[in-house]
């Protein structure tokens, strides 16, 4: 009865989505301080390609390039995220939005509406700070106060609320973005207590940056983009305006520790001054130095030195009706997944596949199918049960396992172990650190579960494909997603070679072995095979066997 009468009180509608005012992105990046730059740097390279990139294979690297956008940043911040998670590392970065957005900075932050719950709801105070504005997509009904209270408030629009807006993008000033699987959290930049993500991003310039901003504005200004201030209750706005009063007085005082104060934009030159074609002799963006009172953050990444590879390059993104009323609004052929499919009927030598849910579907197989008939080499990096942080999406890869092996595919599941993951450095000269590196105050990478959710596909070693989706049919039929399609061997074999490390040193390769499977250790590995779900508990191997049979693919 109380089940009920919760569900009846919860099953509010959604109000009419008609007080949004369109808007877009900032269209004079060359303006900017960060427009400036990208012009200088790609004089400097004499690059003939208007995109480059920079792969931040670190959570240092994912970090801190996230701090120099902000820093960096003098006209306008673009964030689209599926999750904010409320903690140390998103405290850093929401600060600093903070402070862009008082020193003259449009913030623009774009939210899925699933996970602005509980503790995570706090990031909604940045509303109230001027220049501000945040839209929640595809939002539920019901209580913001618990997940299961909203699930309840939302059960009779099931097929609605099971579609989300899984993009991730980072833009500033529309020079300068981040594209990749990473959420913000401290899960996600390696200092997380119990589990950490090896994850993948990259840091683009230039051209492709707009078709990015494009993308974001297009979500922006959706039926389904709400303005957040029409989705809570006077109660939830009088909660959250006395929450941030609260907080005004400690977010201008400059003494907080780990949050060392913005760079003044007035102090970035208006100009940029290029000699002989090549030497860039403007400081174009400041040196931000952090004080001893503030070493728990890092300091920003220098953006005048890092490492870029000019290249051809395309956004592939879905289109936000995906996420509509209807099943069938996303046209056929058209979705991010599909166009991976159709770049990998077009492979000839190699295939190299990194997803954390792996859930193939029969067109995908059929598509690996064709590919391995051509002899095209497929190799597949995924969780392991035990590292994975979704048992439901395990079980539905499990289905699989044996017909992939079959195709003759290469299978490998990354361990759960931390320090393994932790030590994914590469091999050789110029490795640039680990996907779980160290990161600011200790890593806690060592001591905590690994679990994969970088989300790549990488093609005869020219074409390298990383972005938000996952090799699954929730990202390919319900799931919104975009992704950097880069043509350039040289970036490709930088993200070939740091898989290729973890297939060396933290993955286990499953085979067949007598018509049972078998989990075979790396040579010289300090663990042993394994003849049954390595490092999984009995408890979590029942679950999975008991799910198998009853979640249907599409749901996982």
């Amino acid at each position: 009865m109380m089940f009920i009468a919760a569900w009846a009180t919860g099953c509010a509608s959604l109000p009419a989505n008609t007080t949004r005012v369109p808007s877009t992105a900032f269209n004079a990046p060359e303006a900017t301080a960060l427009g400036q730059l990208v012009q200088a740097r790609r004089t400097q390279a004499s690059a003939r390609s208007d995109s480059g990139f920079h792969l931040l294979d670190s959570v240092d690297a994912a970090f801190t390039s996230r701090l120099a956008l902000i820093e960096g940043a003098q006209r306008s911040l673009d964030l689209q995220y599926y999750a904010i998670h409320a903690d140390a590392s998103t405290e850093i970065l929401l600060q600093r939005l903070r402070d862009a957005a008082r020193r003259g900075v449009k913030v623009r932050l774009l939210l899925d509406d699933f996970n602005t719950v509980g503790q995570d709801a706090q990031v909604l105070l940045l509303q109230f700070e001027p220049n501000v504005e945040i839209r929640l997509f595809n939002p539920l009904t019901g209580s913001r106060a618990s997940l299961m209270g909203r699930l309840l408030g939302s059960l009779h629009d099931v097929p609605r609320i099971q579609k989300r807006m899984h993009n991730k993008l980072f833009l500033a000033d529309n020079a300068l973005g981040i594209a990749g699987g990473r959420n913000l959290g401290d899960a996600y930049f390696g200092t997380a207590e119990k589990s950490n993500f090896v994850d993948l991003d990259v840091l683009a310039w230039g051209r492709i940056v707009r078709d990015m901003s494009a993308s974001f504005d297009h979500y922006w200004n959706d039926e389904l983009a709400y303005p957040v201030q029409t989705l809570l209750s006077p109660d939830d706005l009088a909660l959250l305006r006395k929450k941030a009063s609260e907080q005004a007085p400690a977010a201008a005082d400059p003494s907080r520790v780990g949050v060392p104060q913005p760079a003044a934009a007035a102090t970035l030159p208006a100009t940029v001054t290029v000699t002989a074609g090549t030497t860039v002799t403007a400081t174009v963006l400041p040196d931000v130095t952090v004080t001893a009172a503030q070493t728990k953050e890092r300091p920003p990444m220098d953006l005048r030195r890092v490492p870029l590879t000019w290249a051809p390059a395309r956004l592939l993104v879905d289109k936000p009706d995906k996420i509509g009323p209807e099943d069938d609004e996303a046209g056929a052929s058209d979705t991010v997944v599909d166009g991976l499919l159709a770049l990998m009927q077009q492979a000839r030598q190699d295939i190299l596949i990194i997803s954390p849910y792996f859930v193939p579907g029969a067109q995908m197989m059929q598509t690996f199918a064709q590919a391995r008939a051509r002899g095209v080499r497929i190799r597949v990096l995924t969780n392991s049960l035990a590292s994975n942080d979704a048992p439901a999406a395990h079980a539905g890869y499990a289905r699989y396992r044996r017909d992939l092996l079959g195709l003759g595919i290469e299978l490998y599941e990354m361990r759960a172990n931390g320090q393994t993951a932790g030590g994914l450095s590469g091999s050789g000269s110029g490795s640039r650190g680990s996907w779980l590196g160290s990161s600011a105050g200790g890593s806690k990478a060592g001591a905590s579960r690994a679990s994969l959710h970088s989300k790549a596909v990488i093609l005869d070693g020219r074409l390298a494909v990383i972005g938000s989706m996952n090799l699954d049919l929730r990202s390919k039929n319900l799931n919104s997603e975009v992704a950097l399609l880069i043509r350039s061997a040289a970036l490709s074999r930088e993200a070939t070679r740091l898989v290729e490390d973890t297939l060396a040193q933290g993955a286990y390769r499953v085979a067949l072995a007598d018509g049972k499977l078998l989990w075979r250790a790396p040579p010289g590995a300090g663990y042993a095979d394994a003849t049954d779900e390595p490092e999984a508990g009995t408890r979590l191997k029942l679950l999975v066997r008991l799910l198998g049979p009853l979640a249907p693919d599409e749901m996982l």
